[in-house]
């Protein structure tokens, strides 16, 4: 195995400055394998919608996942005093097994299981930490391992995660530092472990356990980390290594990897941004690792291996900023505009998803390709290994600040993430033919995903037209929808002058949650100057409300009692449906459109730490209520 993964690192850095030929006939060839067919109407003209993939059964089925979780064998989880589970604890947690959290020895469990989960522990330095505890001979051999073990038994955990994660050299000198404990051979035994301990976890059809790993890319700390998960058996991924940042920091080089290894082993992949809001503006920047504007071949590329971006997780959330969308009231969500030092920086274009998408719609008008065609999705990034998603039991980012006393009280732990600043959340939904690991990457690649902050809010969105009222109230509301429309992660076709999509949209609580405010439509376009707009329609609502002539809503109350951390369900509604059309529609315009939901208000999870203390949570600088919701990905419209 260590030949064959030298091989393909050979071959990367033989190549990685040069597409042959070659390559660029395989892209092209995956490209058109990921364009749809238009579909004919009976009337010979063009229909306005794409031919997504047809349901196996005529409809699919809901599959809720975590794509985002560090167990210790990931450098930083480990370093929180030994606090952070092992990556068998993390998969049984997910399938709703008991397990002992290693912070306190307390039996701990989740709500309900997950269906789906990557253990997405960091490429870089991958369970070096847990080898050198358990005297791994292979890294003890080396100098630096060596080195590691005696700061182990010297100093403590802490100590030897700060050493192997490598701060004290400089960000460039960083490979050649690492390089003889990042040997394929080494690196080898710790990528197999991981396989392995997905295959022992994986259950088709019951729960399964996609392989995956993190590309921690950190340039001058500024956040381009990439989610990697792979559609592949454990079989075929021991034939490749995670590609780490010690091989290249540039996402255009992860695209070459990916497109080689696929190549050679067949395996496909795809990567998830995660945290654009903590990239000062890189993470979604026009212009690529070498400063140039975009060309066809990189819109291509990007579309292709980059199909959906985290858009919240406990570091923040990356939809928008007030600064960006003025008039959107409820922009100001779970936001953590700064470096991943924590250090605050300016408010971005490049930072968040929304922008993104209308600087996509802008590019495509260049290029005739969208880079930023991508569908949304959530996850935690949890490195305690236990995805917790619940404000009333969060279990943290980091298990060094997991007691109450930690977090609010006369203990409180410095942290640059503190978990009391931070939400639980988020998830990702998706819509899947099965629960196996090619139908869950088939429908990450034609988007059909949507996030939640926390909550299983089910949402269901199709655009198209012909729909009726009675195709929302129906139980076969999913096949209706595949027949008349696209979901979302869908593209409608041109449409003709007088005509306008329409949005079938029904949005479902989670039963153990707060009932539901409103449905919201985003859209984004560019009108006939070529300037990007955006707007927020309300399309759906609880109660009795009205729209106000500007189209806002008046809000829907407030039922939290702060001194108790308790609300009621005696406002909102368990289900919000509509069939909404654009009223501004003009069919020379190219848009996007996604749907969003929101929860009644809340307790915030630090609310319940506060009141256990003993502490006011109103005397603390932040918020006591949240607005949970949901996003689904894109619809676009291409004129």
């Amino acid at each position: 195995m260590a030949t064959g993964t030298r091989m393909d690192l050979a071959y990367f850095l033989s190549s990685v400055s040069l597409r042959s030929g070659a390559s660029l006939a395989l892209l092209g060839v995956l490209a058109a394998c990921s364009q749809a067919t238009p579909n004919a109407a009976p009337d010979g003209t063009v229909a306005s919608t794409e031919v997504a993939p047809a349901p196996q059964d005529g409809d699919r089925e809901l599959l809720w996942g975590d794509t985002h979780v560090h167990s210790r064998n990931s450098v930083d989880a480990y370093a929180t005093g030994l606090g952070s589970a092992d990556v068998d604890t993390a998969y049984r947690f997910a399938r709703g097994m008991p397990v002992v959290f290693p912070k306190t020895g307390q039996k701990v469990q989740i709500g309900e299981p997950l269906d789906f989960i990557v253990m997405a522990d960091h490429a870089e330095n991958l369970g070096m930490n847990v080898r050198v505890e358990r005297g791994d001979e292979a890294v003890l051999a080396t100098d630096l391992g060596h080195k590691w073990w005696q700061i182990l038994k010297e100093q403590g955990g802490r100590a030897m995660t700060s050493a192997i994660m490598g701060f004290a050299e400089p960000e460039e000198e960083r490979p050649a530092y690492f390089a003889e404990v990042t040997t394929d051979t080494i690196r080898q035994t710790s990528w197999n472990e991981q396989v392995a301990a997905a295959e022992r976890h994986n259950v088709p059809g019951t729960f399964t356990a996609m392989i995956g790993w993190e590309w921690s890319s950190t340039p001058n700390t500024r956040n381009l980390h990439r989610v990697v998960m792979t559609n592949v058996d454990g079989h075929v991924a021991r034939q490749f290594l995670p590609f780490s940042y010690y091989i290249s920091n540039r996402p255009e080089d992860l695209w070459s990897f990916f497109e080689q290894t696929h190549a050679r082993t067949g395996a496909d992949f795809l990567g998830m941004p995660h945290n654009s809001n903590l990239s000062d503006g890189l993470m979604f920047a026009t212009r690529d690792s070498d400063g140039e504007e975009f060309s066809v071949d990189y819109a291509r590329r990007r579309s292709r291996w980059e199909p959906v971006a985290e858009i919240t997780q406990y570091k923040g959330t990356s939809e928008t900023h007030p600064e960006l969308s003025p008039t959107d009231e409820f922009a100001n969500f779970e936001l953590r505009n700064m470096l991943l030092t924590g250090q605050a920086t300016a408010v971005s274009e490049g930072s968040y998803l929304r922008s993104a998408l209308l600087n996509g719609l802008k590019e495509e008008q260049r290029l005739g390709v969208n880079p930023f065609a991508f569908g949304i999705g959530g996850a935690s990034d949890s490195h305690t290994g236990l995805s917790s998603q619940r404000e009333d039991n969060f279990l943290g980012k980091m298990a060094e600040d997991f007691l109450p006393a930690e977090r609010v009280g006369p203990e409180k732990v410095a942290s640059i993430f503190p978990n009391v600043e931070m939400s639980a959340g988020g998830l990702t939904g998706i819509w899947a033919d099965y629960n196996d690991r090619q139908s869950i990457f088939d429908a990450f690649r034609r988007r059909e995903v949507f996030a939640t902050s926390g909550p299983r809010i089910k949402l269901r969105m199709f655009a198209g037209q012909s729909f009726t009222a009675g195709d929302l109230a129906s139980p076969s509301f999913g096949r209706i929808g595949y027949s008349k429309g696209v979901p979302m992660g869908g593209t409608l076709l041109p449409m003709r002058a007088g005509q306008a999509p329409q949005f079938a949209i029904v949005a479902t609580k989670d039963p153990h949650e707060a009932n539901l405010d409103r449905v919201q439509v985003v859209k984004g376009w560019i009108d006939a100057n070529g300037i990007a707009r955006e707007k927020v329609f309300n399309v759906a609502w609880s109660g009795g409300r009205r729209l106000r002539a500007d189209g806002s809503l008046p809000d829907v109350g407030n039922t939290v009692n702060l001194a108790t951390a308790r609300y009621s369900n005696t406002i909102g509604a368990a289900e919000l449906s509509t069939l909404w059309t654009d009223p501004e529609f003009d069919a020379r315009q190219p848009a996007f459109y996604y749907v969003r939901v929101l929860q009644i208000p809340t307790p915030r999870q630090h609310v319940f730490d506060a009141l256990a203390m003993g502490v006011d949570p109103t005397t603390m600088d932040l918020p006591t209520t949240i607005r949970e919701r949901a996003w689904s990905s894109p619809v676009w419209y291409r004129p």
